[in-house]
């Protein structure tokens, strides 16, 4: 059974830091690719970033970049989305996903097999 859990989202002042955590369990981490995709409300899920964990690849929307940073610990399963320096405008639901193959067009939701539930992140002006 392949699992996604997401985690450390909260409440936080502009400019402020946060940092997701997307714990994976019931595949083989290191073959998947793993991407956050953010969802405010009124709007379309929107990918912010992806990892291979296979090769460490990554990817980054313009919005996000230079801002937040992906990063995976094959060892505990876990891909992180370090976010620094968020705006109002990155308040979402943020949920990560998994697939077994390295997606092409790594911000399509439907390159993503599996998700995992969101966490809300609200960034206050």
């Amino acid at each position: 059974d392949v699992q996604l859990q997401a985690s450390g989202g909260g409440l936080v002042q502009a400019g402020g830091s946060l940092r997701l955590s997307c714990a994976a369990s019931g595949f083989t981490f290191d073959d998947y690719a793993i991407g956050w995709f953010r969802q405010a409300p009124g709007k379309e899920r929107e990918g912010v970033s992806c990892i291979s964990s296979s090769d460490g690849s990554t990817y980054y929307a313009d919005s996000v970049k230079g801002r937040f940073t992906i990063s995976s610990d094959n060892a505990k399963n876990t891909v992180y989305l370090q976010m620094n320096s968020l705006k109002p405008e990155d308040t979402a639901v943020y949920y990560c996903a998994a697939d077994p193959v390295i997606p092409v067009r790594p911000w399509d939701p439907w390159a993503y097999e599996y998700w995992g539930q969101g966490t809300l992140v609200t960034v206050s002006s």
